[in-house]
């Protein structure tokens, strides 16, 4: 499950600096990669990998902040 959870982070982390660079530079880095169709994949995964990190934001944080974890 941590697994999980760190692919949905990075996929959150693609939105955040792909959405910084449309912001100050007007450079989409995922469209210029994958192209239209791929990079609209990747969006809606996006946006489920941040809708499930609402959905499960405390029992997230409390897994990972758990002692078992902190290796």
């Amino acid at each position: 499950m941590r697994g999980f959870t760190i692919f949905l982070e990075v996929l959150i982390l693609i939105g955040a600096l792909n959405w910084g660079l449309i912001g100050f530079f007007e450079f989409n880095l995922v469209g210029a990669i994958f192209g239209e169709t791929l990079s609209r994949i990747i969006y809606a995964l996006v946006g489920l990998a941040a809708l499930y990190e609402i959905i499960a934001w405390k029992p997230v944080h409390n897994r990972l902040a758990s002692p078992a974890h902190a290796r």
